[in-house]
């Protein structure tokens, strides 16, 4: 089977994570902003886009080529084997992306890229006129950074993050691959409790019964790859039956409270989506009347930023009762994902460790405090 040179993409400051999400499915990476590349055939295509919690993409690399001029883009671009990946009929937008290089004009270029596309695939087709575009999609990326071109065909098609469990959600909730890179930069592995207690529509909590399940977050959609006329498709039905019978038991609980009775519905109903309903306590808890038996586990929350000044207010009076309540649970390491420099002051302790992620076009801190065990 055919090899080719894969890559993900990802969240900034996900790196790491998406990394070793790869190296634990048993490829060798290698890292640089914002993307990990590695080897694969459409097995493993069919396989990293079914099992990666944290990335966002997979991307088949097709060349890559200096090109300070347009006539260079285009040459090289032409140069490819055009009708060998797309079909007479093949629907192809084209993204482009440009930084720090001599071409920068973004439309320009992808208007170059689609040019170099239908010329060769006119000759290779014999074909006049325009292509008709009425078949499936086949996306296309153009990426230039200091010259040096990058063109890519991606195997996902809607984000990874687009699992298909969440049909509603309240306020603005974090993506599905953002919570579950948050968990993984925990020691959350299912074999300890976890309480969310600020759940909102659930995300965190479904993400993290999937890790300890061991379900697969690509179960529920379909991936660009299942429209490519030269794809397997057997592949994916036999990757999607093999990883419902890896499916495991849930070892330890998880607890999910919020002090919201509407928005607690919603993370029910996207809990029941996900398969997961009757693995998530879900209970209707004020931060201030908090409390667990449960020991030597994981407190994960992302409570609300507060970005207008009356919110911000109210936010910061939350974070203090957050310390006032879950500093006596000192058994469990605590994680807390917060757009307020000041929330250590508040909370009335100075984490463990702090990471700066982005939530979106938010600078975000992701606090850690690590637990003394019992």
């Amino acid at each position: 089977m055919k090899q080719y040179q894969l890559y993900t993409t990802m969240g900034a400051g996900f790196e790491s994570v998406v990394a070793k999400e790869l190296q634990a499915l048993g490829y060798e990476t290698k890292t640089e902003n914002g993307r990990v590349f590695f080897k694969g055939n459409q097995e493993d295509i069919v396989k990293t886009n079914l099992w990666l919690r944290t990335a966002d993409r997979v991307k088949i690399l097709l060349k890559e080529f200096k090109a300070t001029d347009f006539e260079t883009l285009y040459n090289q671009v032409y140069d490819i084997d055009w009708a060998e990946l797309l079909p007479i009929d093949a629907k192809f937008p084209v993204q482009g992306r440009s930084v720090r290089s001599k071409l920068h004009s973004e439309p320009g270029i992808q208007s170059i890229v689609k040019k170099a596309i239908v010329n060769k695939m006119s000759d290779q087709y014999h074909r006049r006129g325009f292509l008709p575009e009425s078949g499936n999609e086949y996306p296309l990326d153009i990426h230039i950074y200091k010259d040096t071109a990058r063109i890519s065909l991606d195997t996902t098609g809607a984000s990874l993050f687009k699992r298909g469990y969440r049909i509603e959600h309240g306020g603005a909730p974090l993506k599905e691959n953002f919570a579950a890179s948050l968990i993984k930069l925990t020691p959350y592995d299912g074999t300890h409790p976890l309480i969310d207690p600020m759940t909102g529509s659930g995300t965190l909590a479904i993400e993290a019964a999937l890790i300890a399940k061991n379900i697969a977050p690509g179960t529920w959609r379909k991936f660009a790859f299942d429209g490519f006329d030269w794809f397997d498709t057997s592949l994916h039905e036999t990757a999607l039956a093999e990883a419902k019978t890896l499916v495991r038991p849930l070892e330890q609980p998880i607890w999910a409270s919020d002090i919201d009775q509407s928005i607690l519905e919603i993370a029910k109903l996207n809990a029941h989506n996900a398969g997961v309903l009757q693995d998530i306590n879900f209970k209707q808890v004020a931060v201030k009347d908090f409390a667990t038996d449960l020991e030597n586990g994981i407190i994960i929350a992302n409570p609300p930023y507060g970005k207008r000044l009356k919110d911000k207010e109210s936010a910061e009076a939350l974070y203090k009762q957050m310390g006032e309540v879950f500093h006596k649970y000192d058994s469990f390491s605590q994680y807390y994902l917060v757009g307020d420099p000041d929330f250590e002051k508040c909370f009335g302790a100075r984490a463990t460790k702090k990471r700066k992620l982005f939530n979106g076009n938010l600078r975000v801190d992701f606090y850690q405090y690590w637990a003394n065990k019992k």
